[in-house]
Order: structure tokens, then C-alpha cells, then sequence
């Protein structure tokens, strides 16, 4: 084989070999982000639940009786001290969501902008409020697309995984 010809191969192989490693980095940095965002769905879409379990924790803590048998009472010790720091842990994430909720809204507000507002407004009646409205309730109250509620849920979750994860939630290009 002339030189020539092998130097072209050899360059053809490492630009592509370059290319592959760019095309993979770009992949896993897209997955990374898209893995924040399911998190931060998963995080309001459990939110009502989180709340309830670290309530019903607290309630089981107050009408916990122990029973006279060792046996028993180790038993129940350890079961108790991982309901305990389940809801603690619970408690800890409702607070951070609750935190992160609120510097949300504030910078829903601070926009001015109605589309912002409603955003947060979405959110909070799909995921936060007592009262559990369906996509198409929020819809039909905000004389807004089905469509569009999604779509404000989709941008409420990328604004707030950049409050919840930080700087790790931003994708700089």
C-alpha cells in the first residue's frame, strides 16, 4: 500500500473514531438531563403521596405501643427505626420541594408574564393542591389546549430541575 493511501485511512478512522466519541458525549449528556427532568416529574407527580406517608408515619409514631415480649420489642424496635427514618427522609424531601415550589412561584410572578403564572398555576393544581384536577379540568379552567396544559408541565419541570439540581440541570452547549 502506497503511504499516501494509508495516512488518508488513518485519518478517516480517527475523524470518524472523533465523531463516534462526540456523538456518544452529546448522547449521554442529553440522558443525563432527560434524567433530571423524569426526576423532577416523579418528584410532583409523588408529591400528595410524600406529604401523606410522612402525616400517617407521624400518627403511627403516637399510637405505637410496645409489647412486654423481648423478642417482640426488638422486632418492632427495628421496624420502627425504618418507618422513622423513612419519614424523616420523607419529611426532608417534602420541605426541599416545598422550598423549591415556592422560589418557583416567586419567579413565576416576578416575570409578569401571564404564560409563566400559568405555568406554576398547572403545576400546582396537577400536582400540589388538595384538590387533584385532571389535565383537562386545568384546560377547560384556564381556556387553554389540552396540549398546552402538557406542554407548561414539561417547561414547569425543566425550570424547577434547574432549582432542584442546580447547575447540573443546565445544558450549555
Amino acid at each position: 500500500m502506497k503511504p499516501e493511501t494509508v495516512e488518508q485511512i488513518s485519518k478517516a478512522a480517527a475523524q470518524a473514531a472523533l465523531e463516534f466519541m462526540e456523538k456518544e458525549r452529546q448522547r449521554q449528556k442529553k440522558a443525563k438531563k432527560d434524567w433530571r427532568r423524569r426526576n423532577t416529574k416523579l418528584l410532583l407527580k409523588n408529591y400528595r403521596g410524600f406529604v401523606k406517608h410522612s402525616q400517617e408515619a407521624q400518627e403511627k409514631f403516637e399510637v405505637t405501643r410496645w409489647d412486654d415480649s423481648l423478642e417482640d420489642l426488638f422486632t418492632e424496635e427495628f421496624a420502627i427505626e425504618s418507618i422513622r427514618k423513612s419519614k424523616a427522609r420523607t419529611q426532608a424531601m417534602v420541605r426541599f420541594i416545598e422550598r423549591m415550589l415556592t422560589a418557583y412561584k416567586a419567579i413565576c410572578e416576578a416575570t409578569g408574564k401571564p404564560e409563566d403564572v400559568r405555568r406554576y398555576q398547572v403545576i400546582d393544581a396537577m400536582y400540589i393542591s388538595d384538590k387533584n384536577m385532571s389535565p383537562e379540568e386545568i384546560a377547560e379552567c384556564h381556556k387553554i389546549d389540552v396540549r398546552t396544559v402538557y406542554r407548561d408541565v414539561t417547561d414547569a419541570c425543566e425550570a424547577l430541575s434547574v432549582l432542584i439540581f442546580g447547575v447540573d440541570a443546565i445544558q450549555f452547549e
